[in-house]
């Protein structure tokens, strides 16, 4: 009857109320999600950016110095823990350098410039160990087909500069397996936000998601775990929508009666 309740509850946008603070529970998922999903988009974009250009540099010549780099770099970000790297960061860039605020959170209207330096630390540590995952990805999809794919092979016997080929061909048919891995990671980043917006102290969802299961306080639980859900949903129709873009072939039809 509770659970029943509840869900009848969110149909009309009531996620219900904070058992320790009394707040509506909708009223404070508004506040601290903007703050999430800026982190999110920030890391997401970094890290998406920064692969596709590291792994086109290292498919451009295998066993060359830029594919040393990225394996060293994917490397790296394979094995070192979020939170660790947060510390490490913290302690580099934030205390002994000063180039960025250790913790705390500027928001993007009060100071744009001050906005993106309070959220660089935990943009990179969420998005680091991404962009290492998706380097690999798309540097081993590239020199596969660089060597094996017949129209790669055509193109080159026609004079088609390699750099053309790269940005053209190869790289636009490597996107599918990234699309299908950053839709399926979306669901993973609910850990890392959760260890490393506390971290930085950000008042995002992660930071409140940890403290509302510390204080048993189930609304925010529940309402925090359906916002995630609903991420991941989207995401998933969103990487469906985007192979279609990427490949004009792709197409849903309606079965024949």
């Amino acid at each position: 009857m509770r659970y029943g309740g509840w869900l009848g509850g969110v149909l009309h946008g009531d996620l219900g109320t904070s058992l320790a603070s009394g707040e509506n529970v909708t009223s404070i998922l508004g506040q601290r999600l903007p703050v999430t999903v800026e982190l999110l988009i920030y890391a997401f974009v970094g890290s998406i950016v920064l692969a596709v250009l590291l792994a086109v540099l290292a498919a451009r010549r295998p066993n060359g110095l830029a594919d040393r780099f990225s394996v060293v770099i994917s490397m790296t970000g394979l094995s070192v823990a979020p939170y660790v790297l947060a510390v490490v960061l913290v302690y580099v860039f934030a205390v002994r350098l000063q180039w960025f605020p250790a913790i705390g959170y500027t928001p993007l209207t009060a100071d744009p410039l001050e906005n993106i330096r309070s959220l660089t630390l935990p943009a990179i540590a969420i998005g680091f160990p991404l962009f290492a995952v998706y380097t690999r990805l798309l540097r081993a999809d590239i020199v596969e087909q660089m060597q094996r794919e017949d129209y790669i092979v055509t193109a080159r016997a026609k004079g088609v500069p390699t750099w053309h080929i790269l940005i053209r061909h190869a790289l636009p048919n490597s996107m599918f397996g990234l699309i299908t891995l950053v839709a399926l990671n979306l669901g993973a980043l609910v850990g890392a936000v959760a260890i490393i917006e506390p971290i930085f102290s950000l008042p995002g969802v992660g930071a409140i998601l940890i403290s509302s299961i510390n204080n048993h306080d189930v609304p925010i639980v529940e309402g925090v775990v359906l916002v995630f859900a609903v991420v991941v949903v989207v995401a998933a129709l969103a990487a469906d929508l985007l192979y279609a873009v990427l490949d004009p072939r792709i197409r849903y039809e309606r079965p024949a009666s």
